[in-house]
């Protein structure tokens, strides 16, 4: 059955899969599922209700909740009619939510819960005439089950030749970039853009799968496309409780597949490592031998026989348990939205954890490009080949350019956006520098505004040495400076959690994050750590002077995205003075 829209793949569910747990999610201890029948008829009940209210092709509708199985249930009720899905950030700040819907001009809003409705209801003054229903029991506000009850015994049938009357290139979403400056831009996908973008990534996914886990926010592009790809794999997604919750809702649920950030594999890797420093005796040996060995390997590359012989034997003795505590099912992690340690692609490949790192942006639904599975598919540093359908090249000064039935209709209400961001040739400027080998294979390099030139007039880009000085376990936030400058320097945020815990070891006492700092074995680590990682760069992108931050930096305190990227305007306005001492002589 071929698919045309995002909806087609209700139809193809039922036709193919029909099973008792399309989606879970826990409830009071308990996980409850939802049946494919389940699923359809919420969908359509949701589409009926919101006809009820009003709600017609072209209409906004917004989700700002966590991932559950409702969130589902609202974008294809909304999808079957025409309705435009517009996914909010739970953490987005309130001036950029204001911004969005009044931008967006959303008329119904589905929020998750209490938290949120305090962050929502302070709008509505602001945002008159918004529909607000909730996922959660929230007192004053309607449920989501209103509007499902609304088309509850009405006949399904009348959605089809609505639904029918939609076209591949009809808008289907309309996501708001969190940017680094500036206001939000709304990017346009059709449902041509996100079905080309999943068929092009259905080979990264074994036939054999059949869990997923779910803890990304669906209302990124990345989490959502790839959820459309469970169903039409047939693949149950388990959506996980919190973010804390991960370690043992992987342990529960024993899914064979989840995406993630490089960050958290960081800090699974980081967790891995300390434990192997606690043990003692032979254990402490073995473990040391087998991570060493981890630290050697190439999916891209066979290695010799003795080699692989080990290997074999440290996957017996060793990786045998970080793949139990990972559930002891996973046939492939996907990584994206930030470049992954070479060391991470190394180690989970070599334990037969498979992690391929892809990449993309909103703009192009997302993926671009990605390494798939299988010897000759991955190659190590790089972000995988171009997708099918999607064409790549490198512009005189670098930049990775893009065109294909995923690159986006434009930026809502911003056709000078559009026309800075995509030319007449239909090439999509990614504002990302990067290189192609003679193997097809894209490996990305820098952002090109974000690269500047120092004093001496030579080019710094601060994402690569910002990327590698992240491999420290002492480091969570890091951003390099410099320009115009003698020569590089960085504001450091500490990773608090590990700095205690080397804290408390090494028997240094504190009793704040600024105290801490400044103790001076504290402040000898950090160098050592500057020291060691400057090693892998020219003498003019070493970084010569850091700064540690006392304060961690959040969404809420302004420095990050909603998707944690650091906001690097805003950091250099907020720590100016920290910047100017690091210069002074």
């Amino acid at each position: 059955m071929s698919i045309t829209r995002v909806s087609d793949l209700l139809g193809l569910y039922m036709n193919r899969y029909r099973k008792a747990d399309v989606f879970a999610a826990r409830r009071e201890g308990q996980w409850t599922c939802c049946s494919s029948d389940d699923f359809v008829r919420f969908a359509n009940e949701i589409s009926l209700g919101l006809l009820a209210l009003g709600v017609r092709k072209g209409d906004k509708l917004g989700i700002m909740s966590p991932n559950r199985p409702e969130w589902n249930f609202v974008d294809f009720g909304a999808m079957q009619i025409g309705a435009v899905t517009v996914p909010l950030y739970p953490t987005m700040s309130a001036h950029d939510l204001e911004y969005v819907l009044k931008d967006a001009e959303i008329k119904v809003l589905f929020i998750g819960g209490a938290e949120l409705y305090e962050k929502t209801n302070s709008l509505q003054d602001a945002v008159p005439g918004i529909s607000l229903f909730s996922f959660e029991q929230v007192e004053g506000v309607r449920s989501w089950e209103d509007v499902k009850n609304m088309g509850k015994g009405k006949d399904a049938a009348a959605i089809e030749p609505i639904r029918l009357a939609q076209q591949p290139d009809d808008l289907l979403t309309l996501i708001y970039t969190s940017g680094t400056t500036g206001n939000p831009k709304g990017v346009m996908l059709t449902h041509r853009n996100i079905i080309s973008n999943m068929l092009s990534c259905e080979p990264l996914l074994p036939e054999s799968l059949r869990k997923a886990l779910s803890f990304l926010p669906l209302c990124h592009i990345f989490e959502r496309m790839v959820s459309y790809l469970y169903l039409y794999k047939g693949i149950s997604i388990y959506y996980a409780e919190s973010i804390e919750s991960i370690a043992s809702d992987i342990k529960e649920v024993q899914p064979d597949v989840f995406t993630t950030v490089p960050r958290l594999l960081e800090k699974v890797y980081d967790k891995i490592v300390a434990k192997g420093g606690d043990l003692s005796g032979i254990k402490k040996v073995l473990f040391y031998w087998a991570l060493g060995l981890g630290l050697q390997y190439d999916p891209g590359k066979a290695g010799n026989a003795w080699y692989r012989l080990r290997l074999r034997l440290a996957n017996r003795l060793i990786f045998s348990k970080w793949r139990a505590a990972l559930g002891g099912n996973i046939k492939v992690i996907v990584s994206g939205g930030a470049a992954l340690q070479p060391r991470l692609t190394r180690v989970f490949n070599a334990a037969n954890i498979p992690v391929v790192q892809g990449y993309g942006l909103t703009e192009t639904s997302p993926v671009i490009a990605v390494n798939f599975l299988g010897r000759g598919n991955h190659k190590l540093g790089s972000v995988g080949r171009p997708v099918e359908g999607t064409e790549v090249k490198i512009a005189p000064d670098g930049e990775i350019l893009c065109r294909g039935e995923n690159v986006m209709m434009g930026y809502f209400k911003r056709p000078d956006a559009t026309a800075s961001e995509i030319d007449e040739d239909g090439w999509f400027h990614t504002g990302d520098i990067g290189r192609l080998d003679g193997d097809g294979f894209l490996f990305i390099t820098g952002r090109k505004k974000e690269l500047f030139k120092t004093a001496g007039g030579k080019y710094v880009s601060p994402p690569v040495i910002e990327n590698k000085f992240k491999e420290s376990p002492f480091i969570e936030y890091m951003v390099v400076v410099g320009e115009n400058r003698r020569f590089p320097a960085a504001l450091i945020v500490p990773s608090f959690t590990f700095l205690r815990e080397w804290c408390v070891r090494k028997e240094i006492p504190w009793s704040s994050n600024e105290e801490m700092m400044k103790h001076p074995q504290v402040l000898e680590r950090y160098r050592q750590e500057t020291e060691k990682f400057n090693q892998l760069f020219g003498q003019w992108e070493q970084v010569k002077r850091i700064a540690l931050i006392p304060k961690e930096w959040s969404v809420d305190s302004g420095e990050l995205t909603p998707k944690l990227d650091v906001k690097r305007k805003v950091v250099l306005e907020k720590h100016a003075k920290e910047i100017e001492e690091l210069y002074e002589i």
